[in-house]
């Protein structure tokens, strides 16, 4: 698998053949991190972390994977001057002339998409509004340690489908061949344009998309529970009222996960609001009267939950990503 330059903007660019091989090596990686091998063959090198939009885990992950590659990381955050005083285009190509690659965390596809156009290095998409790729990885890694397998499950979103979380869903289920469901009230459902286009993959590597709105059809024999928050930071209260109102009836809790497969696992990519133990779960528990939103605590907590591991392999796959792309053959 030779990935050297190579831009990672979005799965659609990635072949099968290629997203599995960055999972394997995501896997290998993993192990070795575990062993205590050291894989610093990035020495020398290093990267831009642009995060325009707040970050946990995304921000860990490419740090300590840049690290542990002998990678040098700079993080760029409201410090600096992108898209205020200074364009993308100005920004990706002073960047370009300073570092080996460029990660990205922010709003719209086309600014991801105007670094890796005018920075002449390689660029990361942390995620912005559209796509979430390098979460995929990790949910995809996540699953096949569990079941030892990808294709043929069946994989069931929860909620608000019409953004990066669905968009990267219906992407990497149809280039891997998992039959995945997404649920919710027909408005949440994603772009037909993009359903249509992964219907191609869905042809050839035989998996499946689904839209439905019937929770009970929807988590029949599911192999994965999948959700995400209804609601992100900064919309406006009119936006939270009407979503929180369209989305309770699909919230993740026992009731759900008894219609699934008893093997089945809960998936999220995290922050979740599952409790009152944060500032704004106070502030829903007050305005609207829940405990929870997408994900009830018992769920949440359940041995079927797998969130923590997701959490981790973001990391690991990241690594992948970043060893693959700045030039090793693996």
């Amino acid at each position: 698998m030779d990935l050297k330059g190579r831009n990672f903007l979005t799965l659609k660019d990635f072949s099968p053949a290629e997203i599995i091989g960055l999972l394997d090596l995501a896997a290998d990686l993993k192990e070795k991190k575990k062993k205590g091998i050291p894989v610093d063959i990035h020495r020398g090198k290093n990267i831009a972390l642009i995060f325009e939009k707040t970050s946990t885990r995304t921000r860990c992950a490419f740090e300590v994977a840049a690290h542990d590659l002998g990678i040098c990381t700079t993080y760029l955050a409201e410090g600096s001057q992108i898209g205020k005083k200074e364009s993308i285009a100005d920004t990706a190509r002073v960047l370009g002339r300073m570092f080996d690659g460029i990660e990205y965390r922010g709003f719209e596809q086309t600014l991801v998409e105007d670094l890796a156009k005018y920075s002449g290095v390689v660029v990361w998409n942390g995620l912005t509004n559209e796509y979430h790729p390098t979460q995929m990885l990790a949910d995809m890694l996540t699953i096949r340690e569990h079941f030892g397998k990808l294709k043929g499950l069946k994989l069931v979103y929860f909620g608000d489908a019409r953004y990066n979380i669905g968009n990267s869903l219906c992407i990497v289920c149809s280039k891997l061949g998992l039959n995945l469901t997404l649920c919710a009230p027909e408005k949440y459902f994603p772009n037909k344009a993009l359903v249509d286009e992964c219907e191609k993959w869905n042809q050839e590597s035989g998996g499946s998309i689904t839209l439905e709105s019937d929770v009970d059809k929807a988590a029949k024999d599911a192999d994965i529970i999948y959700t995400d928050v209804w609601v992100s930071m900064g919309e406006p209260d009119e936006i939270w009222a009407e979503r929180i109102n369209d989305l309770k009836p699909y919230q993740v809790n026992a009731e759900v996960m008894k219609k699934a497969k008893p093997t089945a696992i809960f998936m999220h990519d995290l922050p979740s609001f599952h409790d009152l133990n944060t500032k704004i779960g106070k502030e829903i528990g007050e305005k609207f009267g829940l405990t929870a939103m997408e994900v009830t605590d018992e769920v949440f907590e359940s041995k079927q939950s797998v969130v923590f591991d997701e959490a981790e392999n973001r990391m690991h796959t990241i690594k992948a990503v970043i060893a693959a792309t700045l030039g090793n053959n693996f």
